[in-house]
């Protein structure tokens, strides 16, 4: 068995999605300075780096992050690999790689590569899914899907309307994940958010990471 961490490493130089909170780590007390232990401050959004969205994110009185299902959030995955010509997922591609039946769906892109180097900085014309091949999934019964950046919408998109339609029937979108050593193929994923009880509830980091079956 092989385990992957497909998570962002999160430092201040992670990438945002412009009009997010940035990502602020700094010492709250230090043994350094004196005080009798190490402890940090974070001050981040809930969708920084690797995340999932709740329903609450696009929707007003929708389930919060905390009420997200676990059998959603951890079993079999199937890894599919966009060719790098490729910068919109439509239902033909969809239709035509994604296993049907399939509950848990992951796309792995050219996205994955603005994740490399020492200070990688955000990118818009990353590669999206559109509406078609999100109601093709909620067709299939899936119960989530997830891209290798920050949105799974195009940029700047006016009506969420690939939100609207994942998270209007409760599949969860996870979404900033680093695919760059993960092949096609199926894996079991494991994500967890954090259980996060006040404010909107729309989302929340995750440690994300696919095992092998064998």
């Amino acid at each position: 068995m092989r385990i992957y961490d497909v998570s962002v490493r999160l430092s201040e130089t992670t990438p945002t999605y412009p009009g997010d909170p940035g990502i602020e780590i700094r010492s709250w007390k230090s043994l350094a300075d004196g005080d009798s232990a190490n402890v940090s401050l974070l001050h981040m959004g809930a969708h920084s780096g690797t995340h999932v969205d709740a329903p609450a994110h696009f929707i007003a009185g929708a389930g919060r992050v905390e009420s997200l299902s676990l059998e959603s959030l951890i079993g079999e995955a199937q890894v599919v690999v966009v060719p790098d010509s490729i910068t919109t997922i439509d239902a033909e591609f969809a239709t035509t790689h994604c296993q049907p039946g399939r509950e848990r769906i992951l796309f792995k892109t050219r996205n994955s590569n603005f994740w490399s180097g020492e200070n990688p900085v955000f990118q818009s014309d990353f590669t999206h899914l559109d509406l078609s091949a999100a109601e093709y999934l909620v067709g299939q019964g899936a119960k989530l899907v997830g891209i290798d950046y920050l949105s799974i919408e195009q940029f700047k998109s006016k009506t969420h309307e690939t939100h609207l339609a994942l998270l209007s029937k409760g599949i969860v979108i996870l979404e900033g994940l680093d695919l760059r050593e993960v092949n096609a193929g199926i894996y079991e994923l494991i994500c967890l958010p954090l259980r996060i009880a006040s404010g909107s509830g729309d989302g929340s980091p995750v440690r994300a990471i696919l095992r092998t079956r064998d």
